[in-house]
């Protein structure tokens, strides 16, 4: 049994009773479930945190197959953990995904964001006026780097070819369809950063932010 067979049977042990519902809950599209129970793309790592976040599940088994579905024994969907994980950590800390490097400190529950992959606290002034040192801003996972918003900020994480690069910038269509144009909101920061398609990692984009006292 692999991954993607795996988040079927926590369908059915979860109790839920369409794709919809289920898609609802892990909060992708109904069609990006379709296509993942159907084995023709993997199961995402956001994917992944909101299960274990969200419903307690046992990644280790999810992976591998190793000990049991679940932590604990379930409650009932309706009693479930609700909201978006926040990390309180920084992006020049992240050796990995962040869903998988560090453990959210607890969920945010804040009904225009909850389709967010997570939220994390801005260091640094490079994307200043538009997001800030200190203020808290909300990603969601992008699967398809080819359908990208011009001009909006992005997390980017990068591989070792690339540096390893973890950072927020305003992203930008290049010539060469094969890489991007990262570039700082702030005018003291100038210079933009080319880098290709094929050594993104992971990409983010920033939904908004919200302030301190929402968590």
């Amino acid at each position: 049994m692999n991954e993607n067979q795996r988040l079927k049977k926590l369908m059915d042990l979860l109790g839920f009773k369409s794709q919809k519902d289920f898609a609802v809950a892990l909060n992708i599209k109904q069609g990006s479930l379709s296509d993942i129970l159907r084995e023709r793309i993997k199961v995402s790592n956001a994917i992944k945190d909101k299960l274990e976040l969200k419903f307690d599940v046992n990644l280790i088994w999810f992976e591998n197959g190793t000990g049991e579905p679940f932590f604990k024994k379930k409650p009932g969907v309706s009693e479930s953990k609700e909201g978006v994980p926040y990390f309180d950590m920084s992006l020049s800390d992240a050796k990995d995904l962040i869903v998988q490097e560090d453990r959210a400190e607890y969920l945010v529950n804040y009904l225009p964001f909850n389709d967010c992959t997570a939220y994390l606290p801005v260091y640094g002034d490079s994307m200043y006026p538009k997001y800030a040192a200190g203020e808290i801003i909300a990603i969601k996972e992008i699967i398809n780097l080819e359908i990208l918003q011009w001009g909006e900020a992005y997390v980017v994480m990068t591989d070792e070819e690339s540096n390893s690069l973890r950072t927020i910038k305003l992203i930008f269509q290049h010539p060469d369809h094969s890489k991007l144009i990262l570039r700082s909101s702030n005018p003291n920061f100038t210079g933009d950063t080319v880098i290709s398609k094929k050594n993104i990692e992971s990409l983010y984009i920033i939904k908004g932010k919200i302030t301190r006292n929402i968590i």
